[in-house]
C-alpha cells in the first residue's frame, strides 16, 4: 500500500500539472500498450478544429525527448495523429504493442516518461507547457530545491537537497558540475542531505536508481558575488565586441536596469562560470551596463554562451530571479528547439549542435567567434560593392517567403532560380522576415533576435550569395522587418517576464512583463498588437532609451553586413504609445488616427537608416486611413531631393483588381500616387489570392480558370505600365489560384483554424507550370510589361490618364509628349475584360503608324478614331514609336572609346545623347547626358575592371562596347 500511494501521489502532481492529459491504464509501464487521451478545453488549441498532432518522444536513461516520432513541421508520416472522439474535445492516440517497441527503445534502457506536445498541423498552436507522462510504479519527488530550478545563495551558504521515492528503497547519487563522483551516495526511500559551505556556483544533478530504472533531477545555486563595479572602456557596443589587435579577447556587454548581478555562462567556462565571469557594472553615473572582458579564447573557434541574469533587490511578485538568456545582439544564436531538425535537414552545414556545445543547459544561447569567422565570411564581388539602386518611381518589387517559394526552403532553392528572376525582368526582391523566428516553419513575423539570422533557410554565407547573385543581375535585395514587436523567447521580454507558473516562459494570459521592462510595454499601446508590443518611446528611466538603440543597431547591421538594399517596415502603426487599451474614443480609431509620435519616430528611425546607406529603400506598411493616411503624405515628402529620401509606402489594391478580372466595375486610380513613393499592388502575402477571387466570388470568371489565366496578361498591362513602383507577390505571375487559406492538408479554411500561415503546396514547381501555356503566357506577358516599364523614359516621366466609363474596358494613357517625335513618348493601353469582342476606339492622339509593343507589330493610323478589335480578356499597348529595347544599332564605326583600357575618365568620339556604363553581368554601375565629343567621362569612383558601355545617338540608335577600367 505505501508504494501505491508514493504512486499515486506522484500521478495527482502530473495530473495537477497537466489536467488535460489522462493515460488507460492509470499507471504507464514500458512493458504495456498505453493510450492516451487529450482534452483541449483550456488550451491554445480549443477553438482549433483542424487534426491534431503529437510530437512525442520518450525519456530514456534520464534525457528527456529522446527517440521523437515524426519531426516538427509534421513532413514526416510518421508523426503521430491524434484521434477526436466523436464531436468532443478529447482525442486519443494508441500507443502499442508497447513503449519499448513503438518508439524503437532497446529494452536495457530506461524509459521513465512519455513527452509530449499537442500541436495543430502547422505547429502555431500547441499544448503549454511540454508535458512528461510518468512512466513504471517506482516513481520520485524531489523536495528540495525545486527540480530543474536556479537558487540564488550568499558564500558560504548550506544547500539541503531532499527527495523521496515509491515502491521501496533506491540508491540516491548527488553529482556537482559534471563530476563522475558523486559527493553524497544513499541507499534510501526518503533522501536528505545538506551540501555545506558551498562559495562557488554549482549544478547538481541528483541520480535515483532502483533496479533498471534510473531517474535524473537536476537543479543549480548561483552565488551572489556583491556589487561588482568598473570604468567599462569606451567605444564599447551592447553584445559581442570583438578585439581587432588580439583575437584571443572579446568583450561582453548588456545593458540590464533593475537587475542585480549576471554571470556569463559558455563552453570557454563548461557552462560552470566561476566568479572570474561575474559581469562588472560600469561606474559612469546612471549606468546599467554590465560587461565582461573574455580571455584565452582560440582564434577561429566557436564558442557559444549565455548570460545568468539575477535580481534580489524588489523583485516584482511573479518574476523569476534568475533568467537565463542568450544576448539580445546576438547574429547567430542555437537553439535546442529548433537546430535538430535544421541539422538533420543539412540546410546549415557545420552548425554546432546544442547538445555538444551546451551540454545540460536550456533556452538559446549565442555563438560567439573571434579571428576567422567561416560562418559569415564571404567575398562581395564588384557588382555589390558598385550596386547602384533602381530609382525609387522605376521600382517592381518580387515579394516572397522562403518557406513556400521552393519545396526545400532554403537560399539555395533562390540562388537555382535566378534566371525565372531574371527572366520575368523585376529589379527588386522583398524577402519576408528571415531574422531569428520562433520554430522553424513560419512566416516570420514572430521575430526573437532581430540580428540574427534564422538557421532554416541557411547559412549567412548563403544569404549573402544570393544578395550579390541579385546585385550582378540588376536586382535590389529588401528585407521585411518587425521591430513592432517581439515573442517570447526573446531576452527582451524573458529578462524581465512574468513567470506565475515557473514554467520558464512568460505568462500565457495577463501581463507577461514587469512594469521594469525598459524595452516591451506591459499593455499593448495600439489596436493591432502580436506578441509582446516593444516600447520606442521610453525617453527617461535606467539605461536610457534602450529600444532605439537596438532598433537602430538592427537596421544598420543587415545594411552594413549583408548589403541589403532597404527594408519593408512592418505594422508601423503599431509605433505609437499614445493608444493605450482604454484610451478615449477606443484603441481602435485611435491607432488609425493622426500619431505625432509615431510620425515623428518613424522619421527618425529612417534617418537613421539613410545615416547607414543614403539610397536605402524605406518602405512603411501602414495602409493608413483618415489621420493616419495624413502621416503617409507627410512621410512621402520627408527628406526628399530628386530620387533620394522620400519614405515609400503599401498601397492595397486587391479588390480593385479581382473586380476587374471578374469583369465588373472597379477603379484602379489608387495603385500609384503623385507622389510617386506609394506601392501599388494587386496581391501581397496579406491579401487573399486574386486568381481565388475571381474563380469563386460572382463574376464572368467564377469557376473557369482558363479565362481567368486569359484575363491575366491584360490585368499587368493596367498594373505594371502604371507610373509609379510597383509589386507582385509570389507565383501571382502564374496565376496562382490556390487561396491564400490553403491548409496543409490541402482543405481551405478561413477560421477554426485560420489556415493563413500554413505551408503551401509548390505546384509550380512540381507540375512545371512554366511548361503550361496559359501559365507561361501570364509570366512572359509580364515579363516584357515589366521590362517596357523599368527601361522607357515615358513611364518614368510620364503624366497618365486614366478611363473607366465603360465597365471592364478600362484604358490608360501615359505620354511626355502629345505630337509625334523620334522617341517613344506616347503610349495607351486598351483592354477588354468581357466574354465579347470588343471594337474599341482607338482613340490614337495623332495618325501615322503606331507600335504594338507587345509583338513590335505596326498598325497605319489614317483616322484618329480608328477602331482596335480586341478578343475577349484581351488587350493592346500602343506606342508612338518602337520601343528602345528592340532600337536598331549604330553604325559600327560611328562610335569609338578611348583611351581604352581607361583609367579615370575616358572620351567618346561622336555625339551621343546619352551614355550608360554597365557591370559584365549587365547591372547598371553609372549614367551620363548628353555632351560633346571632347567631354571626359569620369570613371574615377568605379572599381577596376570589365564594363560595358551603351551609347545613344540623337536617333536613338544604340551601340555598346567594352571598357577596361585599370
Amino acid at each position: 500500500m505505501k508504494k501505491l500511494l508514493y504512486f499515486f501521489l506522484a500521478f495527482i502532481l502530473f495530473t495537477n500539472a497537466n489536467a488535460q492529459v489522462t493515460t488507460s491504464p492509470t499507471t504507464v509501464l514500458a512493458e504495456q500498450p498505453v493510450t492516451i487521451t487529450f482534452n483541449k478545453t483550456g488550451t491554445e488549441l480549443a477553438p482549433y478544429t483542424g487534426i491534431i498532432y503529437a510530437y512525442i518522444g520518450v525519456t530514456v536513461n534520464g534525457v528527456r525527448f529522446q527517440n521523437i516520432k515524426g519531426s516538427p513541421d509534421f513532413t514526416s508520416p510518421l508523426h503521430p495523429q491524434m484521434t477526436q472522439v466523436g464531436t468532443s474535445s478529447n482525442y486519443t492516440l494508441t500507443i502499442s504493442p508497447d513503449l519499448y517497441t513503438y518508439f524503437g527503445v532497446p529494452t536495457n534502457s530506461s524509459i521513465t516518461e512519455i513527452c509530449v506536445v499537442f500541436r495543430s498541423a502547422d505547429a502555431s498552436l500547441q499544448s503549454r507547457p511540454d508535458i512528461f507522462i510518468p512512466v513504471g510504479a517506482f516513481q520520485y519527488n524531489l523536495t528540495a530545491p525545486a527540480l530543474n530550478s536556479n537558487n540564488i545563495i550568499s558564500s558560504g551558504s548550506n544547500v539541503t537537497v531532499t527527495a523521496n521515492n515509491t515502491n521501496g528503497p533506491a540508491n540516491y547519487q548527488l553529482f556537482v558540475n559534471g563530476s563522475n563522483t558523486p559527493i553524497n551516495n544513499q541507499n534510501t526511500s526518503n533522501y536528505s542531505f545538506v551540501d555545506n559551505n558551498v562559495t562557488v556556483n554549482k549544478n547538481y544533478v541528483l541520480r535515483i536508481t532502483q533496479g533498471n530504472t534510473t531517474f535524473t533531477a537536476r537543479f543549480s545555486v548561483i552565488i551572489n558575488p556583491g556589487n561588482l563595479t568598473g570604468a567599462m572602456p569606451s567605444g564599447l557596443v551592447d553584445g559581442i565586441n570583438y578585439n581587432t589587435s588580439d583575437p584571443t579577447k572579446a568583450t561582453l556587454v548588456l545593458n540590464a536596469p533593475f537587475k542585480s548581478f549576471i554571470y556569463v555562462a559558455g563552453s570557454f567556462n563548461n557552462w560552470q562560470p566561476t566568479s572570474a565571469f561575474a559581469m562588472k557594472r560600469d561606474t559612469a553615473s546612471g549606468s546599467t551596463k554590465y560587461w565582461l572582458e573574455l580571455t584565452g579564447l582560440t582564434p577561429g573557434q566557436i564558442y557559444a554562451y549565455q548570460y545568468w541574469v539575477c535580481d534580489v533587490v524588489n523583485l516584482p511578485a511573479g518574476s523569476p530571479s534568475i533568467v537565463k538568456t542568450a544576448d539580445p545582439f546576438s547574429t547567430l544564436v542555437l537553439s535546442p528547439f529548433d537546430d535538430p531538425e535544421i541539422i538533420s535537414l543539412g540546410v546549415f552545414p557545420n552548425l554546432p549542435a546544442y547538445s555538444t556545445i551546451a551540454p545540460g543547459q536550456d533556452r538559446e544561447v549565442s555563438v560567439l567567434q573571434t579571428g576567422p569567422n567561416n560562418l559569415f565570411s564571404y567575398n562581395w564581388s564588384s557588382s555589390t560593392t558598385n550596386f547602384v539602386k533602381p530609382k525609387k518611381k522605376d521600382l517592381v518589387f518580387y515579394e516572397l517567403l522562403v518557406r513556400d517559394f521552393d519545396a526545400n526552403r532554403t537560399y539555395q532553392d533562390l540562388i537555382n532560380k535566378i534566371d525565372y528572376f531574371k527572366n520575368l525582368k523585376i529589379n527588386a526582391i522583398k524577402l519576408m522576415p528571415v531574422m531569428e523566428f520562433e520554430g522553424n516553419m513560419s512566416w516570420g513575423y514572430n521575430t526573437v533576435y532581430h540580428m540574427a539570422l534564422d538557421k532554416r533557410y541557411g547559412p549567412p554565407a548563403k544569404l549573402k550569395e544570393f544578395i550579390d547573385l541579385c546585385h550582378q543581375n540588376g536586382i535590389a535585395v529588401i528585407l521585411d522587418i518587425a521591430l513592432n514587436h517581439v515573442f517570447g523567447r526573446s531576452p527582451l521580454e524573458r529578462m524581465w517576464m512574468l513567470d506565475s507558473d515557473n514554467d520558464g516562459w512568460a505568462n500565457g494570459t495577463g501581463p507577461r512583463t514587469t512594469f521594469e521592462n525598459p524595452y516591451v510595454n506591459v499593455e499593448a499601446q495600439h489596436s493591432y498588437n502580436v506578441g509582446s508590443d516593444l516600447n520606442h518611446f521610453r525617453e527617461t528611466g535606467p539605461g536610457g532609451n534602450l529600444t532605439n538603440t537596438y532598433a537602430i543597431r538592427t537596421i544598420q547591421y543587415w545594411i552594413n553586413e549583408f548589403k541589403i538594399d532597404g527594408y519593408r517596415w512592418d505594422l508601423t502603426k503599431g509605433f505609437t504609445n499614445q493608444c493605450p487599451p482604454n484610451v478615449s474614443g477606443g484603441q481602435e480609431p485611435c491607432t488609425n488616427g493622426y500619431r505625432s509620435d509615431r510620425k515623428s519616430k518613424m522619421e527618425w528611425y529612417a534617418t537613421n537608416q539613410w545615416a547607414a546607406d543614403p539610397l536605402s529603400l524605406v518602405i512603411f506598411e501602414h495602409l493608413g486611413t483618415g489621420g493616419s493616411a495624413q502621416e503617409e503624405v507627410e512621410w512621402a515628402n520627408y527628406n526628399r531631393t530628386g530620387n533620394q529620401g522620400g519614405i515609400m509606402q503599401w498601397r492595397k489594391m486587391t479588390d480593385p483588381y479581382a473586380n476587374l478580372l471578374k469583369g465588373n466595375a472597379t477603379n484602379l486610380a489608387a495603385v500609384t500616387d503623385p507622389s510617386d513613393r506609394m506601392i501599388g499592388y494587386a496581391e501581397s502575402h496579406d491579401e487573399e489570392r486574386v486568381v481565388y477571387k475571381a474563380l469563386n466570388e460572382a463574376g464572368q470568371t467564377q469557376g473557369n480558370l482558363s479565362k481567368v489565366l486569359q484575363r491575366l496578361p491584360a490585368m499587368g498591362s493596367v498594373l505594371f505600365l502604371v507610373p509609379g513602383p510597383k509589386m507582385m507577390w509570389h507565383f501571382g505571375e502564374l496565376g496562382w489560384d490556390k487561396s491564400l487559406w490553403t491548409c496543409s492538408n490541402g482543405n481551405v479554411s478561413f477560421s477554426n483554424p485560420d489556415c493563413k500561415l500554413d505551408t503551401k503546396p509548390q505546384p509550380q514547381w512540381s507540375e512545371n507550370w512554366l511548361e503550361n501555356e496559359a501559365r507561361a503566357n501570364v509570366y512572359n506577358q509580364w515579363a516584357r510589361q515589366i521590362d517596357l516599364r523599368i527601361n522607357e523614359d515615358v513611364f518614368e516621366n510620364g503624366q497618365f490618364a486614366w478611363n473607366f466609363s465603360q465597365t471592364g474596358r478600362p484604358r490608360l494613357d501615359v505620354w511626355t509628349n502629345t505630337a509625334q517625335t523620334s522617341s517613344l513618348s506616347y503610349v495607351f493601353v486598351l483592354t477588354n475584360f468581357s466574354d465579347n469582342t470588343y471594337n474599341a476606339p482607338g482613340g490614337f492622339p495623332f495618325t501615322g503608324n503606331w507600335v504594338n509593343l507587345m509583338d513590335n507589330s505596326v498598325v497605319n493610323v489614317s483616322s484618329q478614331n480608328q477602331s482596335v478589335s480586341i478578343e475577349p480578356g484581351g488587350y493592346r499597348v500602343f506606342g508612338n514609336q518602337q520601343s528602345t529595347l528592340n532600337t536598331n544599332a549604330v553604325q559600327q564605326n560611328s562610335i569609338s572609346i578611348y583611351p581604352n583600357p581607361a583609367k579615370n575618365s575616358f572620351t567618346l568620339n561622336g555625339e551621343i545623347s546619352k551614355a550608360e556604363i554597365y557591370s559584365i553581368t549587365g547591372q547598371l554601375v553609372k549614367s551620363f547626358t548628353a555632351n560633346s565629343s571632347e567631354y571626359q567621362y569620369d570613371i574615377s569612383d568605379i572599381n577596376p575592371g570589365v564594363y560595358l558601355v551603351k551609347v545613344l545617338d540623337n536617333q536613338n540608335r544604340s551601340k555598346t562596347m567594352k571598357l577596361i577600367k585599370q
